[in-house]
């Protein structure tokens, strides 16, 4: 890696930032706010999620560069307003890796990476002071963070607290206990119980995939992708007849849904 290079293409682009915002920059450039971009933010992280998943290099790199985007952009903006500069942005986060790495910049000793994440811990809660002794174990998550992931982040930490459950076998029979609430609160017809169990049974999915090592944000992600791409070959391979979903039979319909399953495992 050239960092010399690197460094230069980063000036590059802060100066590119810095003119787009200037008076006699760009109009929309320069009316944009931290809160205005948070769409774009949120958007760009997602697109690089995908891109990452097509396996694409190119295509991740094009996604890196719109995300690091939004990062130049927001820091600009609070340039502007004297709370802070690139290099602090980029200090700061350095000096993090240093301090929570002291197994490679320091004299510490983390053989395993279930070692390295306990000391990760440790520093952190050290760093936080007083500050940390006010919070509960859980902590605090971004309240925009997706459900799921934010699901799976809590039960990590009460994991590390010892509150977990000793074996998957656990984790799965409280899915099966959730789903029979569910069921339950189906056949008495109450609503809000309903929508209380739906939500019991995904918190304890999200569980599930922790001790599976399975992300269920992400494997919620790649299913949903995978349900367009077999929905969307049923309507093409309708159209194609001239017909539309509301014309074909339920047999038409799992059968093309089979024959896009097949497509997919290819």
């Amino acid at each position: 890696m050239d960092h010399a290079e690197a460094a230069q293409s980063l000036q590059r682009l802060l100066a590119i930032m810095a003119r787009l915002r200037a008076p006699d920059g760009c109009p929309w450039d320069a009316e944009q706010t931290p809160e205005s971009l948070k769409p774009y933010l949120l958007e760009e992280c997602y697109e690089t999620l995908e891109a990452i998943d097509s396996g694409d290099p190119k295509k991740v790199c094009e996604e890196l560069g719109d995300l690091l985007l939004q990062i130049v952009f927001q820091t600009r903006i609070f340039e502007e307003r004297s709370a802070f500069t690139m290099t602090e942005v980029i200090n700061g986060i350095a000096d993090k890796l240093e301090r929570r790495h002291p197994h490679v910049f320091g004299n510490s000793e983390c053989p395993t990476p279930a070692a390295v994440s306990e000391q990760w811990e440790a520093i952190k809660k050290q760093e936080k002071g007083t500050e940390q002794k006010t919070e509960t174990i859980l902590g605090s998550l971004p309240a925009a963070m997706p459900a799921l992931m934010h699901a799976r982040k809590l039960t990590e930490r009460a994991s590390r607290a010892g509150f977990d459950w000793p074996k998957v076998d656990g984790a799965l029979a409280k899915v099966r206990e959730e789903m029979t609430e569910l069921e339950q609160a189906l056949q008495e017809g109450d609503q809000q119980a309903t929508a209380d169990e739906l939500g019991d049974l995904l918190f304890a999915t999200a569980n599930l995939g922790r001790h599976l090592n399975i992300d269920a944000e992400d494997a919620l992600r790649k299913t949903v992708g995978r349900f367009i791409f077999r929905f969307t070959h049923i309507e093409n391979s309708l159209s194609q007849d001239g017909r539309t979903l509301q014309q074909a039979t339920l047999e038409e319909l799992e059968n093309l849904w089979r024959e896009a399953k097949t497509l997919t495992e290819i």
